[in-house]
Protein backbone atom coordinates (compact mmCIF):
# COMPACT_ATOMS: atom_id res chain seq x y z
CA UNK A 1 0.00 0.00 0.00
CA UNK A 2 1.04 3.50 -0.94
CA UNK A 3 0.29 6.43 1.48
CA UNK A 4 -0.79 9.39 0.50
CA UNK A 5 0.31 12.63 2.52
CA UNK A 6 -2.56 15.53 2.04
CA UNK A 7 -1.05 18.88 3.38
CA UNK A 8 -3.54 21.31 4.94
CA UNK A 9 -4.00 24.74 6.06
CA UNK A 10 -5.83 24.63 9.24
CA UNK A 11 -5.71 28.89 8.59
CA UNK A 12 -7.59 28.72 5.62
CA UNK A 13 -9.33 25.20 5.44
CA UNK A 14 -10.60 24.14 2.83
CA UNK A 15 -13.49 20.71 2.60
CA UNK A 16 -11.53 19.99 -0.81
CA UNK A 17 -8.46 18.68 1.19
CA UNK A 18 -10.33 16.53 2.88
CA UNK A 19 -13.06 15.06 0.82
CA UNK A 20 -10.83 12.01 -0.09
CA UNK A 21 -9.93 11.57 3.15
CA UNK A 22 -13.25 11.33 4.37
CA UNK A 23 -14.64 9.01 1.65
CA UNK A 24 -11.51 6.81 2.79
CA UNK A 25 -13.01 6.31 6.43
CA UNK A 26 -16.60 6.01 5.12
CA UNK A 27 -14.84 2.94 2.95
CA UNK A 28 -13.34 1.27 6.02
CA UNK A 29 -10.30 2.41 5.19
CA UNK A 30 -7.86 4.14 7.62
CA UNK A 31 -6.65 8.28 8.14
CA UNK A 32 -4.21 9.96 10.19
CA UNK A 33 -4.97 13.57 11.11
CA UNK A 34 -4.05 15.72 13.36
CA UNK A 35 -5.97 16.67 16.87
CA UNK A 36 -5.18 19.40 19.45
CA UNK A 37 -3.46 16.29 21.42
CA UNK A 38 -1.71 14.52 19.36
CA UNK A 39 -2.10 13.00 15.89
CA UNK A 40 -4.88 10.29 16.17
CA UNK A 41 -5.36 7.14 12.94
CA UNK A 42 -9.17 7.19 12.17
CA UNK A 43 -11.52 4.19 10.97
CA UNK A 44 -15.16 3.83 10.84
CA UNK A 45 -15.85 3.29 14.89
CA UNK A 46 -18.77 1.30 13.99
CA UNK A 47 -17.33 -0.97 11.50
CA UNK A 48 -15.53 -3.61 13.27
CA UNK A 49 -13.53 -5.07 10.42
CA UNK A 50 -11.98 -1.40 9.75
CA UNK A 51 -11.37 -1.19 13.62
CA UNK A 52 -9.57 -4.12 13.24
CA UNK A 53 -7.36 -2.36 11.15
CA UNK A 54 -6.22 -0.11 13.46
CA UNK A 55 -5.17 -2.73 15.91
CA UNK A 56 -2.76 -4.75 12.78
CA UNK A 57 -1.89 -1.04 11.68
CA UNK A 58 -0.05 -0.27 14.81
CA UNK A 59 0.21 -3.79 16.42
CA UNK A 60 -1.88 -2.63 18.96
CA UNK A 61 -3.42 -5.64 21.97
CA UNK A 62 -6.74 -6.50 20.45
CA UNK A 63 -7.92 -5.49 24.34
CA UNK A 64 -6.74 -2.17 24.30
CA UNK A 65 -10.00 -0.12 23.63
CA UNK A 66 -10.19 2.85 20.99
CA UNK A 67 -11.31 6.38 21.50
CA UNK A 68 -14.41 7.15 19.70
CA UNK A 69 -14.29 11.34 18.16
CA UNK A 70 -17.26 12.70 17.25
CA UNK A 71 -17.52 16.16 15.91
CA UNK A 72 -20.89 17.59 18.02
CA UNK A 73 -22.32 16.60 21.01
CA UNK A 74 -25.65 15.23 19.29
CA UNK A 75 -23.15 12.35 17.89
CA UNK A 76 -23.20 10.80 21.21
CA UNK A 77 -26.59 9.59 21.46
CA UNK A 78 -26.20 6.60 19.25
CA UNK A 79 -22.93 5.96 20.78
CA UNK A 80 -24.16 5.49 24.41
CA UNK A 81 -26.89 3.89 26.34
CA UNK A 82 -27.38 6.90 28.77
CA UNK A 83 -25.33 10.00 29.67
CA UNK A 84 -25.16 10.43 33.27
CA UNK A 85 -25.35 13.97 34.97
CA UNK A 86 -21.54 14.03 35.43
CA UNK A 87 -20.96 13.39 31.89
CA UNK A 88 -23.58 15.86 30.85
CA UNK A 89 -21.81 18.66 33.17
CA UNK A 90 -18.59 17.50 32.03
CA UNK A 91 -19.35 17.74 28.02
CA UNK A 92 -20.93 21.38 29.03
CA UNK A 93 -17.69 22.24 30.30
CA UNK A 94 -15.02 21.29 28.14
CA UNK A 95 -16.23 19.54 24.76
CA UNK A 96 -15.19 19.84 22.27
CA UNK A 97 -11.36 20.01 23.99
CA UNK A 98 -9.26 17.43 25.40
CA UNK A 99 -11.69 15.50 27.65
CA UNK A 100 -12.32 11.73 26.83
CA UNK A 101 -15.29 10.38 28.99
CA UNK A 102 -16.05 6.49 29.04
CA UNK A 103 -20.05 5.53 28.89
CA UNK A 104 -21.86 1.89 28.75
CA UNK A 105 -22.05 1.52 25.15
CA UNK A 106 -25.11 0.99 22.90
CA UNK A 107 -25.59 -1.83 20.72
CA UNK A 108 -24.38 0.05 17.42
CA UNK A 109 -20.69 0.25 18.72
CA UNK A 110 -19.20 -3.01 17.81
CA UNK A 111 -16.74 -5.06 20.79
CA UNK A 112 -13.90 -4.13 17.90
CA UNK A 113 -13.86 -0.86 18.51
CA UNK A 114 -13.72 -1.12 22.28
CA UNK A 115 -11.62 -4.15 23.02
CA UNK A 116 -14.44 -5.88 24.01
CA UNK A 117 -15.50 -4.17 26.56
CA UNK A 118 -19.53 -2.81 27.47
CA UNK A 119 -18.39 0.48 27.99
CA UNK A 120 -17.25 3.18 25.19
CA UNK A 121 -14.40 6.01 25.29
CA UNK A 122 -15.63 9.26 23.17
CA UNK A 123 -14.37 12.58 22.85
CA UNK A 124 -15.38 15.97 20.90
CA UNK A 125 -11.62 17.29 19.46
CA UNK A 126 -11.09 20.84 19.66
CA UNK A 127 -8.94 20.97 16.29
CA UNK A 128 -10.61 22.53 13.22
CA UNK A 129 -8.84 19.75 11.00
CA UNK A 130 -10.00 16.95 13.02
CA UNK A 131 -13.78 18.42 13.46
CA UNK A 132 -14.05 19.16 9.42
CA UNK A 133 -12.96 15.35 8.64
CA UNK A 134 -15.33 13.82 11.25
CA UNK A 135 -18.11 15.90 10.10
CA UNK A 136 -17.25 15.18 6.59
CA UNK A 137 -17.01 11.51 6.74
CA UNK A 138 -20.30 11.14 8.42
CA UNK A 139 -19.74 8.25 10.71
CA UNK A 140 -18.00 8.66 14.45
CA UNK A 141 -14.38 7.82 14.11
CA UNK A 142 -11.98 5.33 16.11
CA UNK A 143 -9.10 7.24 16.87
CA UNK A 144 -5.95 5.99 19.01
CA UNK A 145 -2.50 7.96 18.41
CA UNK A 146 -0.74 7.45 14.92
CA UNK A 147 2.26 5.24 16.28
CA UNK A 148 3.07 2.28 16.27
CA UNK A 149 2.06 0.29 19.61
CA UNK A 150 4.46 1.27 22.15
CA UNK A 151 6.03 4.24 20.86
CA UNK A 152 6.08 7.80 21.61
CA UNK A 153 3.01 9.14 20.17
CA UNK A 154 3.07 11.38 17.32
CA UNK A 155 3.16 15.42 17.72
CA UNK A 156 3.85 15.72 13.82
CA UNK A 157 2.63 14.29 10.51
CA UNK A 158 6.60 13.02 9.90
CA UNK A 159 5.96 11.29 12.97
CA UNK A 160 3.39 9.35 11.82
CA UNK A 161 5.00 8.61 8.24
CA UNK A 162 7.97 7.12 10.62
CA UNK A 163 5.54 5.00 11.91
CA UNK A 164 2.83 4.56 9.24
CA UNK A 165 3.90 4.60 5.69
CA UNK A 166 2.74 1.77 3.79
CA UNK A 167 0.55 1.06 6.56
CA UNK A 168 -2.62 3.31 6.07
CA UNK A 169 -4.43 4.89 3.23
CA UNK A 170 -4.15 8.70 3.70
CA UNK A 171 -1.99 11.38 6.23
CA UNK A 172 -3.58 14.42 6.83
CA UNK A 173 -0.80 17.28 7.60
CA UNK A 174 -2.30 19.82 9.39
CA UNK A 175 1.36 20.56 10.94
CA UNK A 176 2.32 20.17 14.76
CA UNK A 177 -0.62 20.18 17.22
CA UNK A 178 -1.06 22.54 20.14
CA UNK A 179 -1.08 20.26 23.49
CA UNK A 180 1.06 17.54 22.72
CA UNK A 181 -0.01 15.09 25.15
CA UNK A 182 -3.41 12.74 24.66
CA UNK A 183 -6.07 13.96 26.18
CA UNK A 184 -7.97 13.28 30.01
CA UNK A 185 -10.19 10.45 30.57
CA UNK A 186 -12.92 9.87 32.68
CA UNK A 187 -15.20 7.19 33.88
CA UNK A 188 -18.65 8.54 34.35
CA UNK A 189 -20.18 5.10 34.39
CA UNK A 190 -20.45 5.24 38.46
CA UNK A 191 -21.70 7.53 41.06
CA UNK A 192 -18.33 9.22 41.54
CA UNK A 193 -16.62 9.67 38.52
CA UNK A 194 -13.04 8.07 38.19
CA UNK A 195 -9.75 9.91 36.52
CA UNK A 196 -8.11 6.79 34.53
CA UNK A 197 -5.52 9.21 32.54
CA UNK A 198 -4.24 12.68 33.14
CA UNK A 199 -3.99 15.12 30.52
CA UNK A 200 -4.86 18.95 29.79
CA UNK A 201 -7.81 18.74 31.45
CA UNK A 202 -6.98 18.44 34.41
CA UNK A 203 -7.86 16.83 38.27
CA UNK A 204 -8.62 20.60 40.02
CA UNK A 205 -10.48 21.25 37.06
CA UNK A 206 -12.68 18.09 36.84
CA UNK A 207 -13.11 18.56 40.55
CA UNK A 208 -14.21 22.35 40.04
CA UNK A 209 -17.60 20.98 37.77
CA UNK A 210 -18.93 17.89 39.86
CA UNK A 211 -16.96 17.56 42.53
CA UNK A 212 -15.13 14.51 44.21
CA UNK A 213 -13.41 12.20 41.44
CA UNK A 214 -11.33 9.45 42.11
CA UNK A 215 -8.11 8.57 40.46
CA UNK A 216 -7.57 4.74 39.15
CA UNK A 217 -4.33 3.50 40.96
CA UNK A 218 -3.02 2.61 37.25
CA UNK A 219 -2.38 6.33 37.08
CA UNK A 220 0.64 5.76 39.71
CA UNK A 221 1.66 1.94 38.64
CA UNK A 222 0.86 -0.77 35.85
CA UNK A 223 -1.82 -2.46 35.55
CA UNK A 224 -1.76 -6.15 36.89
CA UNK A 225 -1.31 -9.27 34.40
CA UNK A 226 -5.04 -10.29 33.21
CA UNK A 227 -6.88 -7.19 34.06
CA UNK A 228 -8.73 -5.91 31.18
CA UNK A 229 -7.58 -2.34 30.81
CA UNK A 230 -10.71 0.39 31.23
CA UNK A 231 -9.25 2.60 28.93
CA UNK A 232 -6.30 2.95 26.24
CA UNK A 233 -2.84 3.47 27.73
CA UNK A 234 -3.49 1.89 31.06
CA UNK A 235 -2.17 -1.69 31.01
CA UNK A 236 0.81 -1.77 28.64
CA UNK A 237 4.12 -0.12 28.28
CA UNK A 238 4.04 3.21 26.41
CA UNK A 239 5.83 6.46 24.69
CA UNK A 240 9.11 4.04 24.69
CA UNK A 241 12.11 5.69 23.64
CA UNK A 242 14.46 2.49 21.54
CA UNK A 243 16.69 2.85 24.37
CA UNK A 244 16.46 2.48 28.27
CA UNK A 245 15.22 5.42 30.26
CA UNK A 246 15.29 6.21 33.70
CA UNK A 247 13.39 8.62 35.91
CA UNK A 248 15.84 10.17 38.93
CA UNK A 249 13.32 11.57 41.50
CA UNK A 250 14.59 13.72 44.67
CA UNK A 251 12.61 11.75 47.50
CA UNK A 252 12.35 14.53 49.32
CA UNK A 253 11.12 16.82 46.36
CA UNK A 254 7.92 18.40 46.69
CA UNK A 255 7.90 20.78 43.35
CA UNK A 256 10.03 23.68 42.54
CA UNK A 257 13.73 23.62 40.86
CA UNK A 258 15.44 20.18 40.50
CA UNK A 259 17.49 19.18 43.13
CA UNK A 260 21.44 19.18 42.97
CA UNK A 261 21.21 15.87 44.27
CA UNK A 262 19.21 14.90 40.85
CA UNK A 263 21.85 16.69 38.79
CA UNK A 264 24.44 15.08 40.63
CA UNK A 265 22.97 12.02 40.57
CA UNK A 266 22.35 12.23 36.48
CA UNK A 267 25.87 13.10 35.94
CA UNK A 268 27.07 10.19 37.72
CA UNK A 269 25.44 8.13 36.06
CA UNK A 270 26.59 9.28 32.49
CA UNK A 271 29.91 8.93 33.88
CA UNK A 272 29.27 5.31 35.21
CA UNK A 273 27.49 4.53 31.79
CA UNK A 274 30.34 6.08 29.41
CA UNK A 275 32.92 4.18 31.39
CA UNK A 276 30.88 0.81 30.60
CA UNK A 277 31.09 2.11 27.08
CA UNK A 278 27.26 3.35 26.52
CA UNK A 279 26.35 6.80 24.95
CA UNK A 280 23.94 8.21 27.12
CA UNK A 281 21.16 11.10 26.66
CA UNK A 282 19.91 13.12 29.19
CA UNK A 283 16.35 15.28 29.32
CA UNK A 284 16.35 18.16 31.22
CA UNK A 285 14.77 21.91 31.23
CA UNK A 286 16.26 25.11 30.19
CA UNK A 287 17.38 25.86 33.92
CA UNK A 288 19.90 22.66 34.26
CA UNK A 289 20.87 21.90 30.81
CA UNK A 290 24.25 23.77 31.45
CA UNK A 291 24.79 21.52 34.59
CA UNK A 292 25.24 18.54 32.79
CA UNK A 293 28.81 17.17 31.00
CA UNK A 294 29.32 17.23 27.28
CA UNK A 295 29.38 13.62 26.82
CA UNK A 296 25.85 13.33 27.03
CA UNK A 297 23.25 13.96 23.96
CA UNK A 298 21.54 16.87 26.04
CA UNK A 299 17.54 18.05 25.54
CA UNK A 300 15.75 20.11 27.01
CA UNK A 301 12.40 20.13 27.40
CA UNK A 302 11.67 24.37 28.24
CA UNK A 303 11.37 25.95 31.45
CA UNK A 304 10.59 23.83 33.89
CA UNK A 305 7.90 26.62 34.96
CA UNK A 306 6.39 26.07 31.52
CA UNK A 307 4.41 22.73 31.77
CA UNK A 308 2.81 23.77 28.08
CA UNK A 309 5.74 24.05 26.83
CA UNK A 310 6.97 20.60 28.50
CA UNK A 311 3.84 18.78 27.64
CA UNK A 312 4.12 20.06 23.57
CA UNK A 313 7.71 19.09 23.21
CA UNK A 314 7.73 15.45 25.03
CA UNK A 315 7.24 13.37 22.66
CA UNK A 316 8.91 14.83 19.95
CA UNK A 317 12.08 14.68 22.62
CA UNK A 318 11.40 10.79 23.20
CA UNK A 319 11.42 10.55 19.30
CA UNK A 320 14.09 12.34 18.49
CA UNK A 321 16.91 10.54 20.75
CA UNK A 322 15.79 7.33 18.31
CA UNK A 323 17.75 8.74 15.41
CA UNK A 324 20.51 10.25 17.87
CA UNK A 325 22.40 6.43 18.80
CA UNK A 326 22.38 6.28 22.38
CA UNK A 327 22.16 3.33 24.62
CA UNK A 328 20.38 4.68 27.77
CA UNK A 329 18.65 7.88 28.84
CA UNK A 330 18.34 9.64 32.36
CA UNK A 331 15.41 12.74 32.49
CA UNK A 332 14.66 14.82 35.75
CA UNK A 333 11.52 14.59 37.11
CA UNK A 334 8.87 16.66 37.03
CA UNK A 335 5.78 17.74 40.23
CA UNK A 336 2.74 15.68 39.40
CA UNK A 337 -0.16 18.72 39.59
CA UNK A 338 -2.08 20.32 37.25
CA UNK A 339 -0.30 19.68 33.93
CA UNK A 340 2.73 18.10 35.61
CA UNK A 341 0.51 15.05 36.55
CA UNK A 342 -0.21 14.41 32.61
CA UNK A 343 4.01 14.73 32.07
CA UNK A 344 5.04 12.55 34.92
CA UNK A 345 2.41 10.13 33.51
CA UNK A 346 3.69 9.36 30.50
CA UNK A 347 7.12 9.67 31.67
CA UNK A 348 6.82 7.22 34.06
CA UNK A 349 5.22 5.07 31.48
CA UNK A 350 8.05 5.47 28.98
CA UNK A 351 10.46 4.61 31.55
CA UNK A 352 8.75 1.12 32.42
CA UNK A 353 7.94 2.52 35.75
CA UNK A 354 11.81 2.52 36.37
CA UNK A 355 12.08 5.39 38.63
CA UNK A 356 15.34 6.03 41.00
CA UNK A 357 14.48 7.77 43.87
CA UNK A 358 17.70 9.46 45.62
Amino acid sequence: MKTKVISVNREALKDGALLEAAQVLRDGGLVAFPTETVYGLGANALDGQAASRIYAAKGRPSDNPLIIHISKKSDLDQLVETIPETGRKLMDAYWPGPLTMIFAKSSVVPYATTGGLDTVAVRMPDDAVAARLIELSQVPVAAPSANTSGRPSPTAAEHVYQDMDGRIEIIVDGGPVGIGVESTIVDVTEEIPMLLRPGAVTLEMLCRIVGQVEIDPAIAGPVQAGIKPKAPGMKYRHYAPKAELTLVEDRDWNGGPVSINVVNTIRNLVSWSGDKGRKAGIICTDETKNLYPDSAVIRSLGQRNREETIAHNLFGILREFDSLDVDTIYSESFWGENLGQAIMNRLTKAAGYHIMKV
